[in-house]
């Protein structure tokens, strides 16, 4: 667990954190409509590569890697296990100058997460999981209180960028009974950490790339939160192209009211 930490800890400062506010000119490209891709993305995925197939032979499914040949993330579903890369979580910040982003990794096997690590480069903060072993920050092990009973009281995130609009009314409609509702911070790397330390009490996505939401989900459910697909099945990282939405929450019962009030029929 702490080899990998240093792994990203070191890529993230050869690669990532000399760039921070001081990319030059041709060192931001657009690689799909809407989404930018850097240098230091594409050097730091490199690194945290080479570097994590010498501590364990595997597959490497890094989103940029990603990106150039999409028939990589199948080695989600063939290969018993597998390392998932973001080598800067939250890029379009990281390209603007704001903090919120992230470097982070996760171990794969049979199809299931078991160890997780999220690096914020900018407070200098470490998270990391372990299939039932637990979750922590900068060693000091998380435990994710309940949020009550009082939905009027709780803060969420409604991530509505990839809903469709009729959707999205709905959604919004139905969330107006909760204390405090934002768009998120556009970085899965400090949003899922928010859930654990209990700056927010649950999140729905709905676009669910593998390598944004693996290591932020067992990071939650670690804490004692619950990270489960709408149909309530647990979260499972898939290719790219696979089932949409997942609910995050702080625990089960705040988990199946979220939902509930969500999905609910407006009043």
């Amino acid at each position: 667990m702490e080899k990998v930490a240093e792994i990203l800890a070191e890529a993230s400062a050869e690669a990532v954190e000399p760039r921070f506010r001081a990319l030059a000119a041709g060192e931001v490209m657009e690689k799909a409509p809407g989404e930018v891709v850097t240098v230091a993305d594409r050097e730091a995925e490199q690194i945290i590569t080479r570097r994590l197939r010498e501590l364990l032979p595997v597959p490497v499914v890094g989103e940029e890697a990603v990106a150039a040949d999409p028939a990589l993330a199948r080695a989600l579903l063939s290969e018993p296990a597998v390392w998932l890369v973001d080598p800067v979580d939250g890029t379009s910040n990281f390209v603007a100058g704001r903090p919120d982003f992230a470097v982070m990794a996760s171990l794969v096997r049979g199809g299931q997460t078991v160890a997780a690590w999220i690096w914020q480069p900018v407070t200098g903060t470490a998270y990391a999981a372990e299939l039932g072993s637990g979750a922590w920050r900068n060693g000091h092990q998380l435990t994710r209180t309940p949020a009550g009973d009082a939905p009027e009281k709780w803060r969420g995130v409604l991530k509505s960028r990839f809903l469709e609009p009729a959707e999205h009314h709905r959604l919004r409609t139905n969330a107006r009974v909760f204390g405090h509702l934002s768009e998120g911070l556009r970085a899965a790397g400090i949003e899922y950490p928010q859930i654990a330390d209990g700056d927010q009490d649950f999140i729905l996505y709905w676009r669910t790339l593998p390598w944004d939401h693996s290591p932020g989900s067992l990071l939650v459910t670690e804490a004692g939160g619950t990270s489960a697909r709408l149909d309530g099945t647990p979260y499972h990282p898939e290719p790219p192209g696979g089932r949409d939405g997942l609910l995050v929450a702080s625990d089960p019962a705040t988990w199946e009211r979220t939902r509930a009030i969500l999905l609910g029929t407006p009043t």
